[in-house]
């Protein structure tokens, strides 16, 4: 096994979020980072402990009522548009907090090299924002920045993420939410440089071997897009 940059065919937010899932449970001792890559219609995250009711109301507002679901990981409800959605799987005994502070401030050096300056928001963080939580509201997460976000020179959050501890192995989705990130190569890169940083390893391009797509492709149905699921809280 080597750690990868995993190429994916396009997805629905479901299956991403299966994929991100099986990705855990298949490879929880090797770096395995992923560009999502979306098939057309609506898609839109939310954090594992938020209220479904109240997130559809949210997103009912931006006239989407499908392509909604809740995420493994905690935070707040992210709309994916033009964004450039990512995750990174990997094993660590850090807290969620300190590969928050360290993987951001890899990130937001190499993207000012991309062309985005920015800045970190200073400040009490909520640990809700970093893992499944207890508050069941339901909030935009670009809207409320939290400790260690990427902000650009307006204040505004354009790159955040939520993470997850499956016992050793942890699960981070991200998303970079500037004016065409998912074209501009550079924004990948960017982020692909942050990455080999914060772990000083080196990840091998490779393409998804279809075995476990089709793991991911029956958690999507068994579990994702399943009321039990959705409607959790």
């Amino acid at each position: 096994m080597m750690n990868l940059i995993l190429n994916t065919p396009p997805l629905n937010v479901y299956e991403h979020m299966a994929l991100d899932e099986t990705l855990v449970s298949l490879r929880p001792a090797e770096i395995t980072l992923r560009f999502y890559r979306w098939t057309p219609g609506p898609a839109v995250t939310f954090g594992y402990a938020q209220n479904y009711r109240d997130v559809c109301k949210l997103a009912a507002a931006r006239g989407i009522t499908q392509g909604i679901v809740r995420r493994p990981t905690g935070g707040g409800v992210v709309f994916h548009t033009d964004d450039l959605t990512f995750s990174l799987v990997f094993p660590s005994a850090l807290r969620p907090t300190e590969i928050y502070e360290k993987f951001h401030a890899f990130a937001q050096a190499h993207l000012a090299q991309a062309g985005q300056t920015k800045t970190a928001l200073e400040g009490p963080v909520a640990k809700e924002a970093y893992r499944p939580g207890s508050s069941t509201g339901a909030s935009a997460c670009f809207q409320n920045p939290v400790e260690n976000d990427v902000l650009n020179q307006r204040g505004k959050k354009i790159l955040g993420g939520a993470l997850r501890r499956f016992g050793t192995t942890l699960l981070y989705q991200g998303s970079l939410q500037v004016p065409g990130a998912r074209e501009n190569p550079r924004y990948k890169a960017a982020l692909i440089a942050a990455v080999r940083q914060f772990f000083a390893q080196d990840l091998t391009p490779a393409a998804a071997e279809k075995a476990w797509l089709q793991q991911a492709q029956t958690l999507a149905r068994t579990q994702y897009q399943t009321p039990a699921w959705e409607e959790k809280f």
